[in-house]
């Protein structure tokens, strides 16, 4: 029996294939059992459509048993076999003695475009076999072609070549047994190959048993007896494969709480199976409360993707936008391009079609449970309040990511509100705007309360001008990223537009009708100038208000400034010094603590007053003071006097 050589490079790609294609060893055992599912599927197939299988009987499933040596770890065995197709001489030498060569291939490329729809053939690249190498040093391949009397013995070290030689096997299949080196007799366990099983194979659609021997233990702990059993070790079903109508709702919960280890139920989830070009299933679940790595940079991703009911991965950040982070579920596609190893993306159309899909599907179900909401019963009314609560913030963050959602986001997002309870639409704030009104009004910061109880709402208050509440620290990045806001579903030829505007931005006033009395802003101008002069860098302006009732002073950003609280985000992240942003003051020339500047000559009276002006601005507007007792000392002084 002359040995034979490999068709290819071996040393280096076998090489290649243990050290680099494929970051964890375990997944040799999927490999195998994809092998070993394609084969049991050429022949479902076969048996169907050519009269020369039809008389074969042909109970298909995978069976995995193993022998471990604890005294002896090298002479551990591990052993796939099923009951497929299988190969003879030739097609061992095709498909294992050339690296690269997948026989999966070749027979897709053999099948028509119908019956390519209807297979569930797995293996694109012919590598997944030699996976095997990085547990075990020599593999043996007894297998028997569908059909034939003779069966054939494929034996190889991975090294320098292999050799075939006539065997005998009952039925027809293949069984491929691993010497496993000392470190990959670890996987000659019981637990370990469930374990592996459950996580990448379970829902294989053939069955899947694992013999094992179990030991009796008597009183003392002593081995009694060992009895050799035979268990079913994957559930063979994919729930998302399914019909709607074959599922019920609890099907949908318990799977959900297995996907997402969560003890509780979803809020709700969104079941969607495509055809035609592209073809894949997909079962998204959205919690009821937000999981809790959501705002951490390296937030474990809860969509996982199988292709054609093999797991690749749940680690891949590609396969929803990161604003959907919160969302659960699978996607198993039909032909998904993969690399070599099956664990990295390529980045390709299908993925991305996938993806936009998904992504679609997703905003219509979140709209649609919007507007059921605001005519609903009151279960619906809750569990949008629920997703609201939960998922605000997330959706916002997709506003400023990912410009193709944004129309739809903006249909989504909700906020608080000076003239109405719990959270508004910016559709329901349009539909409540003056006739005469000419732009959408909002206020940022740190604190709801701060926010309501600010003086830049005086004079909105005082005109029943409606203003936004947002008191997301990400607000101050995404809503300037937006500009305008098109009110939808309008009839052909009517506009309904209106910019967004920041009522802590100088400029903002503009619209408020305040005309300012000529007489009195020149008689007030040399106290603007005093409280300039007394402030010098610590401010960018001083002005007199136009928004200010009751209160003394306020501050505002310059239009091409960022604000203060985005100023101190900035520094947090360090990306941007505080000492670069200053304010804008504005004064109330009717308040009396203003007023009263006019006669005061004292400089350091003066540079009191306009020290505490600009700080009790800055701490009504929840920011943090420089020098807080420099401040109490301007303010002794004042009192004392």
């Amino acid at each position: 029996m002359a040995q034979r050589q490999f068709q290819t490079e071996v040393n280096q790609l076998l090489h290649l294939i243990i050290h680099s294609l494929y970051s964890n060893r375990e997944i040799f055992l999927r490999e195998l059992v994809s092998n070993a599912s394609d084969a049991l599927d050429k022949l479902k197939y076969l048996c169907v459509a050519d009269e020369k299988y039809k008389s074969i009987s042909f109970d298909p499933r995978i069976d995995i048993s193993f022998k471990k040596d604890s005294d002896k770890p090298a002479s551990s065995t591990l052993t796939i076999a099923d009951n497929g197709i299988g190969m003879n001489e030739a097609d061992l030498t095709e498909s294992l003695g050339t690296i690269a060569r997948s026989g999966t291939r070749a027979f897709l490329e053999k099948l028509t475009a119908d019956a390519k729809k209807d297979s569930n053939l797995i293996g694109q690249f012919g590598v997944g076999f030699y996976s095997a190498f990085m547990v075990a040093d020599k593999i043996e391949v007894i297998s028997r072609k569908a059909g034939e009397d003779t069966a054939w013995k494929w034996s190889s070290d991975g090294k320098d070549g292999y050799d075939i030689e006539s065997a005998s096997r009952d039925t027809q299949g293949s069984t491929v047994i691993l010497h496993l080196t000392e470190e990959g007799a670890e996987f000659a366990n019981r637990w370990s190959i469930e374990d592996i099983i459950k996580r990448y194979s379970n829902h294989v659609a053939f069955p899947i048993f694992l013999t094992y021997d179990e030991n009796e233990y008597d009183d003392k702990g002593k081995v009694k007896s060992t009895k050799t059993k035979t268990d079913r070790i994957n559930s063979g079903t994919a729930i998302w494969r399914r019909s709607k109508s074959e599922l019920k709702e609890e099907d949908y919960n318990e799977f959900y709480k297995q996907l997402g280890h969560d003890s509780e139920e979803p809020l709700f989830y969104v079941h969607t199976k495509a055809e035609g070009t592209l073809e894949y299933s997909t079962l998204f679940y959205i919690p009821k409360k937000a999981p809790f790595d959501m705002y951490n940079v390296d937030y474990k991703p809860g969509v996982k993707l199988y292709v054609k009911r093999v797991f690749i991965t749940d680690d891949d950040k590609e396969l929803m936008p990161t604003w959907l982070r919160f969302v659960r579920g699978v996607i198993d596609s039909e032909d998904l391009p993969l690399n070599v190893s099956r664990e990295i993306l390529q980045q390709n159309k299908v993925l991305l079609n996938i993806k936009n899909a998904s992504v679609k599907k997703l905003l219509s179900e979140f709209k649609t449970l919007a507007d059921n909401a605001a005519s609903g019963s009151d279960e619906v009314k809750q569990k949008w309040e629920t997703f609201i609560k939960e998922f605000n913030r997330p959706l916002k963050e997709g506003l400023y990511q990912d410009y193709g959602s944004r129309e739809a986001l903006l249909e989504l997002v909700r906020f608080k509100s000076t003239v109405v309870e719990g959270w508004t639409s910016l559709a329901e704030y349009a539909s409540r705007m003056k006739s005469d009104q000419k732009s959408i009004y909002y206020i940022t910061g740190g604190d709801e309360h701060t926010l309501r109880s600010s003086p830049l709402l005086e004079a909105y208050k005082a005109k029943n001008i409606e203003v936004l509440v947002m008191d997301d620290e990400i607000d101050d990045i995404v809503i300037p990223s937006i500009g305008r806001y098109k009110k939808p579903g309008m009839a052909e030829g009517e506009t309904a537009e209106w910019d967004i505007k920041a009522v802590n931005r100088a400029g903002a006033d503009e619209e408020l009708g305040e005309k300012q009395d000529k007489a009195a802003e020149k008689e007030i101008k040399p106290v603007i100038e005093k409280i300039k002069k007394a402030l010098g860098e610590r401010v960018k302006d001083v002005k007199l208000s136009r928004r200010l009732h009751d209160s003394p002073s306020c501050i505002v950003a310059d239009e091409n400034d960022p604000t203060l609280q985005m100023a101190q985000m900035l520094k947090a992240m360090g990306q941007a010094p505080m000492d670069d942003i200053k304010p804008i003051l504005e004064v109330n020339g009717d308040h009396p603590i203003v007023a009263a500047l006019k006669d005061v000559e004292d400089e350091a009276r003066i540079a009191d007053v306009a020290g505490v002006l600009l700080d009790q601005a800055l701490l009504v507007e929840g920011i943090k003071i420089k020098d807080p007792s420099d401040f109490v000392k301007r303010l002794n002084r004042l009192l004392a006097k």
